[in-house]
């Protein structure tokens, strides 16, 4: 290898641990569930109550009031919060959708909340703004110059309720106001627009939209494919002893545990022992602010999965001139056991 070249990184995720049992995996997804119930909150109650942040656990028997669309919005937090934390089988499927259907460049996977409908919308966009930087750019899937998402993040949500602000959008971007994540790479600061539906029926694309995250369905295929009907890289999430089956109890765990007023529910409603425990969680600390409780669950969560070692590869050439390789690193996935998910992120 001549003084010139370097050598090949090497990019080693190493899961630390097995998917976690149950009582911790629960209490992972519950937090982003009891999170999306809280900004659901009509805006006038919560004012009333001093803001978001003062809203205790056990109002929320009192102000929440169940909609079509809660499990669908509870479904878009957990995503963006698996994403956030490395959730094996999520940060699976969509580094996959990323960097092998829409060529999205970076290592350091991340996701931004975005959701322009939902109450708490503002709260949202102004974390995605504090979350961007100027260079922050928005992969469209067209030629040219990505747009800047910065630039164009609040144009973004206010299109979401008046047609002249997205008339005005640029082209190349002018249905990303539908998105609910930008999810992305933060090491190269390059987005993309994301849909995500707990009914793959409601999908739909829209200009600039590139990737809709669904639950994966009994009997059809799983695997990250393209859509030409929506334009869309359609990305199922697994359910058996995955993802969304962790999703459904941590739901069944919220709902249950609202409708018995904030208590512990009777065994008849929650009879899995691993889903009573995370509602004693909620019990014990029915007394302090939703978002308190949502931080103080933190360290009862499944536990970080992954670690990322990096080293160097000499690479030998069979010939005697040195051979110049394009590729500078490779990412490798290594499984704590062979049964369990190895991750590519």
């Amino acid at each position: 290898m001549s003084n010139e070249e370097k050598p090949m990184q090497l990019r080693l995720e190493l899961q630390l641990n097995p998917v976690a049992d149950e009582v911790s995996a629960i209490t992972a997804v519950v937090r982003p569930i009891l999170k999306s119930v809280l900004y659901a909150l009509k805006s006038d109650v919560v004012e009333e109550m001093g803001g978001f942040e003062n809203v205790k656990v056990k109002m929320l028997p009192r102000l929440y009031r169940p909609g079509d669309r809660d499990c669908g919005l509870c479904f878009e937090y957990a995503v963006h919060d698996a994403m956030n934390r490395h959730e094996p089988s999520v940060l699976e499927r969509l580094s996959d959708a990323m960097r092998n259907h829409c060529n999205v460049p970076g290592t350091t996977t991340a996701s931004i909340l975005f959701g322009a409908e939902k109450a708490g919308a503002l709260n949202l966009i102004n974390t995605a703004k504090e979350r961007l930087t100027e260079d922050s750019r928005l992969l469209a899937g067209v030629r040219g110059q990505p747009a800047k998402l910065k630039r164009h993040i609040d144009s973004l949500a206010a299109a979401f309720r008046r047609k002249d602000v997205r008339d005005a959008l640029p082209w190349s971007i002018s249905g990303t106001w539908k998105a609910d994540l930008f999810v992305g790479y933060t090491d190269s600061d390059r987005w993309v627009a994301t849909t995500v539906k707990i009914n793959p029926d409601h999908l739909e694309g829209a200009r600039g939209l590139r990737i809709g995250i669904v639950p994966a369905r009994e009997a059809k295929s799983d695997l990250v494919r393209r859509d030409d009907s929506r334009n869309l890289i359609i990305c199922p999430l697994p359910h058996d002893g995955a993802f969304m089956e962790v999703f459904y109890q941590g739901w069944v765990v919220v709902q249950q545990f609202i409708k018995a007023d904030a208590h512990l529910p009777k065994e008849v409603y929650l009879p899995r022992q691993a889903e009573r425990q995370v509602a004693r969680y909620l019990e014990d600390r029915r007394e302090f602010p939703v978002l308190d409780v949502v931080d103080a669950l933190h360290p009862l969560s499944q536990p970080g999965l992954l670690e990322t070692q990096e080293q160097s590869a000499e690479l030998v050439s069979r010939r005697e001139k040195a051979v110049t390789i394009g590729t500078g690193a490779v990412v490798a996935p290594i499984a704590r056991e062979k049964n369990e998910s190895a991750v590519a992120g």
